[in-house]
């Protein structure tokens, strides 16, 4: 008698646990509830470019091309990727101090610039200062005078970068 009253408590106390454990099961599944939240954006920080950017690994000679090399420095925690170059609006490509007689004798710009779509987009690292070689994006004027020998060039340019 002992055993079949152990035997009903244990069946009982079975059903009551698997029961139990299929209504919170139950009630987990098919729980249902609303709430709001709240998110803010943050503003990508400004991608610069180094004043000094480096030196080119072929000198730029009349009618010929060379390369255009910048720095630019992403302090964003996320990568970005430059999109475009261009020559500043209203900016002129000038030689340094040393070399005021660098002039064509055409009256075109000395230097031009036009960066080959080849070389975009670079990736810019988060939190880095890249050098991006623009390959064969400088040209000299055919004309130049040999008062440009030996001259660094300043180019003004604008950057596109997205992220």
């Amino acid at each position: 008698m002992k055993r079949t009253k152990f035997a009903l408590l244990f069946a009982a106390l079975l059903a009551f646990a698997l029961s139990a454990g299929a209504g919170a099961a139950f009630a987990y599944f098919s729980a249902a509830g609303s709430g709001s939240g709240a998110v803010s954006v943050g503003s990508m920080q400004p991608v610069t470019i180094a004043a000094t950017a480096g030196t080119p690994t072929a000198a730029l000679l009349p009618g010929a091309s060379a390369d255009v090399v910048l720095k630019i420095t992403n302090p964003n925690s996320y990568a970005v990727s430059l999109v475009s170059v261009s020559l500043k609006s209203g900016g002129t490509i000038t030689p340094d101090s040393g070399h005021a007689g660098c002039t064509t004798t055409d009256s075109k710009p000395v230097v031009t610039l036009s960066v080959p779509a080849a070389d975009l987009p670079v990736s810019i690292p988060a939190n880095t200062t890249t050098q991006v070689d623009l390959a064969g994006a400088a040209s000299m004027d055919v004309a130049a005078t040999s008062n440009c020998q030996g001259a660094s060039f300043t180019v003004p340019v604008l950057i596109s970068v997205e992220s």
